[in-house]
């Protein structure tokens, strides 16, 4: 059921974090824009994006354009969680500082 959202754990992402369950495709949580990835599951993302590609390669080899098409939309997703997770990376918290009184 897409937009169906509910409360459980993934391993890319810290608990608590709600999940959309959407049966309608494979990386559902690759593509949705609305997850922040957990830092300590870059390699993993690393892994998804690398079989992505393998598996557009083998699309084009086929001659599959609705397949590439969507292959296509999950490589982007996972492209961005990981970069998410480079430019967050040890940043750290920001302090604002203790308000002065007037």
């Amino acid at each position: 059921m897409p937009g169906v959202v509910v409360e459980q754990t993934h391993p890319l992402w810290p608990p608590l974090d709600p999940i959309p369950l959407c049966r309608s495709h494979e990386h559902a949580c690759v593509r949705c824009s609305l997850l922040r990835p957990d830092p300590a599951q870059r390699g993993r993302l690393v892994e998804i994006r690398d079989n992505l590609i393998d598996r557009i390669t083998e699309a084009e080899q086929q001659g599959w354009p609705g397949e590439i098409e969507g292959l296509r939309v999950s490589l982007s997703g996972a492209e961005s969680k990981i970069n998410q997770i480079d430019t967050t990376a040890g940043s750290g918290p920001v302090l604002l500082g203790t308000p002065a009184q007037r």
